[in-house]
């Protein structure tokens, strides 16, 4: 007897088909309500606020770091960008290539309990090689972290709800920036800048419980009621996203953004204390509070008002005119910032406005990518915008503004470090180049996106 025929066929099998669709429905019928949809939106973004507390509350120890481990300012701008970017960058693909063929909450749990014990590990560093190691563990948890999550935020909410769902998302940006530079600032002023690694690592663990035991995995293209798919192959996904030329240019543009965004963002505690002479908790409250309301606003702005503008006008070309207008508009009141405010209380009061502009164009850019590909390709779209973004964004921006700084300090003395940022913040003009030219073809590759 064949081994197809229908009489060989396991009841088990049934069974087990009939539980699995079973699940999926019970899955479906709870995100069906607001309430656990909006949990879930949640928890993501309380884990992407982990995500960059442990990331960027180097920033804020940042001169403490520099006098004890006796470093320079291109070397600090290696701890808080290269170092962590270059494996970020390196694993973020192949585990979004993980994520879209697998579980992806559990990829989510398990990438939050690497980085948290890697921060942790960074308050153990005696040497600049040993502190670099460890911001490279890390980028190594942090590299699964945001991909998956933007995949299962598209899964769970419609596509004209997808860029405000993905800002309220992404406020984890500037939420962590806000708890780290603050909770840093008290943290290094009554223990060292040890223990802040070590306290600030630590929330993370429970997080990732949390996404373990409380997130359902969403079915592939459930917001849309769309057919899930057979994920396509790896070379097929790279393959499709470099035919997009709007895709090219939109992910070039979101890199000299970030660029510019983490240039000068990684050395503002370190400007306002240097150049101004601010005290550490003042540079805590006042940087960490504008830069981090200010960043929250611009980034829920950024994706509602791409959101509204397409709705309203049909146009869906808003998702790139939103961040363009915002990268040009943020150029003259970052120069106010560095070059005219006459001390640090009144330049950190300035920086909410380019720090709001800065905020406004990644909730639309990742609603732009996939809005780009199929519902297999979302991570790993994400990926690829991301891996752009980080390498150039966060790997070089904090580097090179460090090493312009260095460069420029035998002449400048410490006003060095206001000049390097300066010249950093008029890469914006290159990046709005970028934006521009992704407007003129990304119609009508939406179009063409597939299922």
């Amino acid at each position: 007897m064949s081994s197809t025929d229908p009489a060989m066929e396991s009841p088990v099998s049934d069974a087990e088909n009939t539980e699995m669709d079973s699940e999926r429905a019970s899955i479906i019928e709870a995100y069906k309500n607001p309430a656990y949809r909006y949990l879930v939106l949640g928890i993501l973004t309380a884990v992407y606020v982990s995500n960059f507390v442990d990331r960027q509350v180097i920033n804020i120890l940042a001169s403490y770091i520099i006098e004890d481990l006796n470093i320079s300012d291109g070397q600090f701008g290696m701890l808080s960008g290269l170092a962590f970017a270059l494996i970020y960058t390196t694993l973020g693909i192949p585990i979004a290539r993980w994520a879209d063929i697998s579980n992806r909450r559990n990829v989510i749990a398990i990438s939050a309990t690497i980085w948290s014990v890697m921060t942790a590990a960074c308050g153990l560093a005696n040497s600049f090689g040993q502190l670099f190691l460890a911001r490279f563990g890390v980028g190594i948890g942090e590299a699964g972290g945001s991909p998956p999550a933007h995949s299962i935020v598209s899964d769970i909410f419609p596509a004209n709800q997808r860029a405000t769902a993905l800002s309220v998302y992404s406020l984890g940006v500037y939420g962590g920036i806000l708890v780290g530079t603050v909770g840093g600032a008290y943290l290094v002023q009554y223990f060292d800048w040890r223990t802040a690694f070590i306290v600030v690592g630590m929330p993370g663990i429970f997080l990732a419980l949390l996404v373990r035991f409380v997130i359902k995995e969403p079915p592939r293209g459930m917001a849309e009621a769309r057919k899930d798919v057979a994920p396509p192959g790896f070379f097929s996904v790279m393959g499709f996203l470099w035919e997009r030329k709007s895709f090219r240019h939109l992910s070039f543009a979101c890199a000299l953004h970030a660029f510019v965004t983490y240039g000068i963002g990684n050395f503002m505690p370190l400007f306002l204390g240097r150049v101004h002479s601010m005290p550490i908790l003042d540079v805590g409250w006042y940087y960490g509070m504008i830069a981090g309301i200010g960043g929250l606003a611009g980034t829920f702005f950024g994706g509602w008002m791409s959101d509204r503008m397409s709705n309203k006008t049909g146009d869906m070309t808003w998702y790139i005119w939103v961040p363009f207008i915002s990268t040009i508009a943020a150029i003259p009141f970052a120069l106010n910032t560095f070059l005219i405010m006459p001390d640090g209380y009144s330049a950190a009061f300035s920086y909410f406005i380019p720090v709001f502009f800065g905020g406004l164009y990644l909730a639309p850019c990742i609603a732009s990518t996939h809005f780009l590909v199929g519902i297999r390709m979302r991570a790993m779209a994400s990926a690829v915008l991301l891996f752009v973004l980080n390498l150039i964004g966060l790997g070089l921006g904090p580097m090179l503004t460090g090493y312009v700084s260095d460069w420029l300090t035998p002449s400048y003395g410490d006003d060095a470090l206001r000049y390097a940022m300066s010249i950093t913040v008029l890469v914006n003009c290159w990046c709005g180049l970028h934006y521009y030219w992704a407007s003129k073809t990304i119609r009508a590759d939406f179009a063409r996106a597939p299922d």
